[in-house]
């Protein structure tokens, strides 16, 4: 299987630069070829609206993106593709250019396959693969498909919000060596209409080997 190929959204619903970003995402969201998730970040809560999807945890992954891609600083909206660089995701064709690059870097991919049944845990799977440079790390990302927000203060005052594969739960299940090896999550952790990711990178969210996602039928 070649890809798919991992595109995260730092995004804020106080950011009235943001809209834009989060509209691709639903776009690159549709496509069976991008694990696509979006991340809320918690700096611009102060400004008048607390975005309820936001946690200082998504804001510590960017900020690590910030460092291993040598940034200055973090911004909203940033759409970092593949662990290998970064833009706004305002508009499509640099993000299609990193696509492009991420296709060309990594041609062999470490995909995780999953499976979950009706009610059953989600089941990782990851087959041998000759990794470099070091262990890799195994991340769970949980997300609800869509939600629809009126947001009644700050930036975004009287607008209402569309966000799309919006992260709710995200964690370490794994460091990975390279070998033959499964995973099992619990079942009660997902919620049938929820979707879920797996993304396998190299330590300190670096670039990416490989990733999957798994979603119910519908939308939710």
């Amino acid at each position: 299987m070649i890809g798919p190929w991992a595109v995260e959204l730092f995004t804020s619903q106080g950011c009235n630069s943001c809209p834009p970003a989060d509209a691709f995402l639903g776009k690159l969201a549709a496509r069976p070829d991008i694990v696509a998730l979006s991340f809320h970040v918690d700096y611009w809560d102060y400004i008048g609206w607390k975005d309820p999807f936001a946690s200082r945890e998504t804001t510590e992954r960017q900020r690590a993106y910030a460092r291993t891609l040598k940034q200055r600083y973090v911004y909203t909206p940033e759409m970092v593709v593949d662990g290998i660089g970064h833009d706004t995701g305002r508009e499509p064709g640099p993000i299609e250019a990193l696509l492009a690059t991420a296709q060309r870097l990594a041609p062999r991919r470490a995909t995780p396959r999953l499976s979950r049944t009706v009610g059953g845990p989600l089941i990782v799977k990851l087959e041998a693969f000759a990794l470099q440079g070091g262990p890799a790390d195994v991340t769970l990302a949980v997300y609800d498909r869509r939600h629809s927000t009126r947001v009644a203060r700050g930036e975004n005052d009287g607008r209402t919000l569309e966000n799309f594969n919006i992260v709710r739960h995200f964690e370490l299940i794994g460091r990975w060596d390279g070998s033959a090896a499964d995973w099992t999550v619990a079942a009660g952790r997902i919620q049938p209409s929820q979707g879920v990711a797996v993304l396998v990178q190299h330590a300190g969210c670096g670039p990416m080997i490989g990733c999957n996602k798994l979603e119910p039928a519908y939308s939710g």
